[in-house]
């Protein structure tokens, strides 16, 4: 099985500011959700902990298990350019993301859904056959991303709708994917 978990709550979550690469670590509730994770999936044996390079995704993999987590950039959070740590309310969107024609840095949508997409194929041509757990800790995009990789890509290309609450997780099964090959 295939846990993915989205870090704890950081001040820039609680300000209700974008949150990219420049983020924070975990804030004191932050750590309270990893620590509710940790109880929710105590009865779970992980055979391998994967998380984004974020201090905040590491933290809550390594609460939420007691286990030391695999660092993968391909998890990394979607980088937001100049817009991160802006108020959510002021930023300009272009969709669900930073508008790149506002704000430098912005990283291509497709981009981010290709790398972290050939993360999962690579974890799916190594473990997909075998009965083992899977944690993977990272942020609201990429449990969006993930999720989209298991129920397909949405007609409108809004991978969020799939992404999970700060310090909360979903359950996929490689044997359970709507679509063979997840178009990009």
């Amino acid at each position: 099985m295939i846990y993915v978990i989205r870090h704890g709550q950081t001040d820039l979550n609680k300000e209700g500011r974008l949150q990219g690469r420049r983020g924070l670590p975990l804030n004191e509730n932050g750590i309270k959700q990893a620590e509710s994770l940790r109880d929710k999936l105590m009865d779970i044996h992980f055979d391998y902990i994967f998380s984004s390079p974020q201090e905040r995704a590491v933290q809550t993999a390594e609460i939420a298990t007691g286990m030391k987590a695999t660092i993968d950039e391909r998890l990394d959070v979607f980088d937001l350019g100049e817009a991160d740590g802006l108020m959510k309310g002021e930023a300009k969107l272009a969709g669900g993301i930073p508008d790149p024609r506002v704000y430098r840095g912005v990283e291509d949508a497709q981009s981010y859904v290709k790398r972290v997409f050939a993360f999962m194929q690579e974890l799916e041509a190594e473990y997909g056959a075998s009965q083992v757990n899977i944690l993977i800790s990272g942020h609201k995009c990429t449990t969006g991303c993930i999720g989209a990789y298991f129920n397909g890509m949405p007609e409108d290309r809004n991978i969020l709708r799939f992404s999970s609450n700060n310090g909360d997780y979903k359950v996929y099964s490689f044997n359970a994917r709507i679509v063979a090959f997840p178009d990009c």
